[in-house]
């Protein structure tokens, strides 16, 4: 599978939502997972993703959706070939964000004329991908930086970039060489371009400014002495969490990633394998921007600890041993009780069948 790189987002295969709809998409963007040094930092981007095909028969000609601090806030519907406006009911945005410039059909004529198309009929399989948006971001010395991009990729490879300084294109790409110097001569449409990723600055610094959602963290320890942390309902996106014993951070940690919940919110998970022979206490030490210092949340005796685990569950065994040693008692008493209950009967009728017969041989004597 091809890839298609950038500094902070990666092309890759995974479900992309179409018209609304979960689909599978050969190619689609990702953020890479969040530096640690992030987490002390307030951060917000907006991207318009878009993928067009030269073939599809599988997958749809024309994707595009917009992502706002990791949450698709509009995407487009091709079949009524219009952008929705996705509903965020905790969000107070009252006008979504500017369109980029050019249109649907523009976008699929340029994949088409790079992938060669003879009357709009592509025989091979090509792939033009866009991402144009702003990203914002405040330091914790209050100073900020602001940029401003419009990257395309072709083929699973750089292509071409806008270079906002400038208003001229960069090949990244000796294939782009021609679109350079077709595009570099549109003045009208860079400047166009330029105002376009001025008005993405200023929206993303209204948006969602304010809100923030501390995160809820839970410690716990499953199979194998695995310890676990999940932190969650925090937003913004960008977190650091680590496992610590003894309040230093402990080695091998595997982590989840960044995910996000249904609310808008996200979620972690990390996990680490404990020692029992290690002394000293585990915790979780979480950092966020919604947060006016970290947070520390210890594995205590409301948790299993790996040292107490093992005794924990040898308890639960014997209790469930005893229970059903009980259990199997009582039937077989039941059993044993049945049978001498059915025995007796027997002997009972046996008793009166004997009386009877003797009965009968009496009468039978009188007879003669």
């Amino acid at each position: 599978m091809t890839r298609w790189l950038y500094d902070h987002m990666e092309s890759h295969s995974e479900d992309f939502t179409v018209d609304g709809k979960n689909e599978a998409v050969l190619f689609t963007f990702k953020e890479q997972p969040v530096k640690i040094s992030e987490a002390r930092q307030e951060k917000h981007y907006l991207h318009y993703k878009f993928t067009a095909l030269s073939k599809a028969n599988t997958f749809p000609e024309f994707s595009a959706e917009a992502v706002a601090d990791g949450r698709q806030i509009v995407h487009y519907n091709n079949k009524d070939k219009s952008w929705v406006r996705e509903s965020l009911t905790e969000d107070d945005w009252t006008k979504s964000p500017a369109q980029p410039p050019d249109s649907r059909d523009w976008f699929l004529h340029q994949m088409k004329t790079l992938s060669n198309c003879i009357n709009t009929q592509c025989s091979e399989l090509h792939i033009l991908q866009r991402i144009i948006g702003c990203e914002l971001e405040e330091h914790s010395d209050g100073t900020v930086n602001v940029t401003v991009f419009d990257r395309y990729g072709f083929d699973g490879e750089d292509f071409i970039a806008f270079n906002s300084d400038t208003l001229k294109w960069i090949s990244k790409n000796s294939k782009a060489e021609d679109t350079k110097i077709k595009w570099d001569l549109q003045t009208e449409r860079n400047h166009f371009l330029m105002y376009y990723l001025q008005t993405c600055v200023h929206w993303i610094s209204t948006f969602n400014n304010t809100k923030k959602s501390q995160p809820i963290v839970h410690v716990f320890v499953g199979k194998y002495e695995v310890l676990t942390c999940l932190v969650t309902g925090f937003y913004p996106r960008d977190i650091e969490m680590n496992i610590r014993l003894n309040k230093i951070n402990t080695e091998n940690q595997t982590s989840s990633g960044i995910r996000p919940n249904g609310d808008g919110s996200f979620q972690m998970r990390t996990s680490v394998e404990t020692d029992r022979n290690h002394k000293g206490s585990y915790d979780c030490h979480v950092i966020h921007s919604s947060l006016t210092e970290p947070d520390s949340v210890k594995l205590d005796g409301t948790c299993a600890t790996p040292s107490h685990l093992h005794v924990i569950v040898g308890i639960v065994a014997v209790f469930t041993i005893l229970i059903g040693f009980c259990i199997y008692k009582k039937k077989t008493s039941n059993c044993h009780m049945n049978r001498s209950d059915v025995q007796t009967e027997d002997s009972d009728t046996g008793n009166k069948k004997g009386r009877n017969k003797r009965k009968l041989r009496k009468r039978r004597f009188y007879k003669l």
